[in-house]
């Protein structure tokens, strides 16, 4: 039996990832540690089975709190920390980047540290493609591991100095830490301020779907389960101290994410916008996960095709899920009122 303390836990990849590992584990036991921040949500776990919830702690609590984070490490004798918990939405950093160092890299730093002080077997680091910078969108290039960080963005810099937190704990004190670099990702239960939830909610509102004028840029895209597995393979069989891609190799431009939702909801294109640019929007994201597939054997099941009417279908059926969530969802894409305009690129 493990125990795992996942923070963030009742976000939507933590959320996912706390569901799959119940599933998958049944011996294990797993503590979720979340502020319930906007997008921390508890009716994101409210379907854990009566067996689930026995092996299934709550504690409320921000990641910055090293007294609480070690006195949970301490108090549930937790074998390995999965650390979910960030500041996330692009477009929020924009607005206000000091929430996201905050969280994101003082945040981390205080885990980091109760797992130093307690001694704890693993701490896995959740990162994202964004701190390698763009790509152009006719390259022939993609992400790899040793690919030099370059952030664009307050978010994608937040995230690349958290990284570099976690690889120092691990050269100067030697916590044992692994990382993973991953994609976009969608699925059941994000919040719909991301792209494939907010113009799924908005199409069956029949309310314009806000699309950057810049459409054509591409993002690579997972299924949030894919995501949960790679983890999942890290922890069972990755070497500490090392960084793995979780990637899928389709890349969907933001124009054709609209087109496929409207597509599913039978709904005419006309229901496209265009607005504004945010500062810093990132042109392409591609990662070489080449070494995970390698080494250790992990490749991704969900393909896109099949993935993406899912998920819309999801939010379909469960309008009691995210109509409520609408009104903290309230970043309006194109209205950059205190953000200068991005030059240069």
């Amino acid at each position: 039996m493990r125990r795992l303390l996942v923070t963030g836990g009742s976000g939507f990849i933590g959320s996912n990832f706390v569901q799959y590992w119940l599933d998958r584990h049944p011996t294990d036991e797993v503590i979720n540690l979340d502020l319930l921040t906007y997008a921390g949500n508890p009716a994101n776990l409210a379907n854990l089975s009566a067996e689930h919830l026995t092996r299934y702690r709550f504690v409320r609590g921000d990641i910055r709190n090293l007294e609480l984070v070690e006195h949970i490490l301490g108090e549930h004798k937790v074998d390995v920390v999965v650390n979910f918990a960030a500041e996330s939405h692009n477009s929020r950093a924009v607005l206000d980047p000091e929430a996201f160092l905050r969280t994101n890299v003082l945040g981390t730093q205080a885990v980091l540290e109760a797992c130093r002080r307690q001694g704890i077997g693993r701490f896995h680091h959740v990162s994202t493609c964004e701190v390698y910078g763009d790509l152009d969108l006719d390259s022939s290039e993609s992400f790899r591991e040793d690919t030099p960080y370059r952030p664009r963005t307050p978010y994608n810099s937040s995230k690349a100095a958290a990284d570099h937190v976690v690889r120092s704990y691990f050269e100067t004190f030697h916590v044992p830490i692994t990382l993973s670099m991953c994609t976009n990702n969608y699925g059941p239960y994000q919040f719909p301020e991301k792209i494939i939830p907010l113009f799924t909610t908005n199409a069956l509102q029949n309310i314009p779907l806000p699309l950057y004028r810049h459409s054509q840029n591409r993002r690579e895209w997972i299924h949030v389960v894919d995501h949960c597995s790679g983890i999942e393979r890290i922890l069972e069989a990755g070497t500490v101290g090392e960084t793995y891609h979780l990637g899928t190799g389709v890349e969907k431009s933001v124009e054709q994410i609209a087109d496929g939702i409207l597509d599913v909801l039978n709904l005419p294109r006309s229901l496209k916008t265009y607005v504004e640019d945010r500062p810093g929007h990132d042109r392409r994201y591609l990662l070489d996960s080449s070494k995970i597939r390698r080494e250790l054997g992990w490749a991704p099941s969900v393909t896109f095709e099949a993935g993406l009417p899912e998920t819309v279908r999801w939010y379909q059926d469960r309008p009691e899920w995210w109509q409520p969530l609408l009104s903290k969802a309230d970043v309006k894409e194109g209205r950059w009122v205190n953000a200068p305009a991005a030059t240069g690129r």
